[in-house]
């Protein structure tokens, strides 16, 4: 597959165009944002690490009924996706209580919820992706009321299968976030599912695998990160 024009170049991606129309080259950087970009750095080998999870929970959802934008693992680095006109909606799943859930509600971090808190936000940096409801979604013209049913209906799937496969490797998944995306008549998963997108704690310590430890100054956080791929691939 040929690599040809960048497009976009995000935070921690950049997408190719492709000599197939209908397809994109997603390319995963090293490059580590946090509080809007206000925090910067460089996280080693973070975009090989999160091209690999990512391959591997995408199948598993593809397995499951799911649809993705997912095609194939290209190399160490990129993966060939479908192009999908993403919705500008970030979905936030929560099972446990932390990052802004804790510090909107004053709500101690780690409390188990006694079911799944769906959110969504408006994805527009300049605005902080401020947080909406469906009623926002349709007078902002999003995403239609059908378009919003099914991707709640969606999200709640995924946690289920993501919650139960992180279960088996002793992995809780405390929250994650979801992007969805048009192609041609099908709404479609995208963007990424990585220790970037999700909060993962150790079931017996909680100690934190995700980008948490960059925020926090936490330290390890490439080795926190290996640590998630050496357990869903074992």
């Amino acid at each position: 597959m040929q690599k040809k024009k960048l497009i976009y170049e995000g935070k921690a991606k950049k997408v190719f165009e492709t000599d197939d129309p209908d397809l994109f080259i997603q390319e995963f950087k090293d490059d580590a944002t946090a509080f809007d970009a206000t925090k910067r750095g460089t996280i080693r080998d973070k975009g090989v690490v999160n091209n690999a999870i990512s391959k591997i929970l995408f199948e598993l959802l593809i397995s499951k009924g799911i649809e993705t934008h997912f095609v194939k693992q290209l190399d160490a680095r990129q993966m060939l996706v479908k192009k999908v006109e993403i919705i500008p909606l970030e979905v936030t799943i929560r099972n446990i209580v932390a990052g802004g859930m804790a510090k909107l509600l004053g709500i101690e971090e780690g409390l188990n919820l006694g079911e799944p808190v769906l959110e969504y936000h408006y994805k527009d940096d300049s605005l902080h992706d401020p947080l909406i409801n469906e009623y926002h979604a349709r007078a902002l013209k999003i995403a239609t009321d059908e378009e919003m049913d099914f991707i709640k209906k969606r999200s709640f799937e995924i946690n289920n299968i993501l919650k139960s496969f992180f279960d088996r490797k002793n992995i809780d998944l405390v929250d994650f976030k979801l992007e969805f995306g048009r192609y041609k008549d099908k709404i479609l998963l995208a963007d990424e599912i990585s220790p970037d997108t999700c909060r993962f704690w150790d079931k017996d310590t909680r100690k934190k695998l995700d980008k948490d430890r960059f925020r926090r100054d936490l330290g390890a956080i490439e080795d926190a990160y290996r640590e998630v791929l050496k357990r869903i691939t074992t």
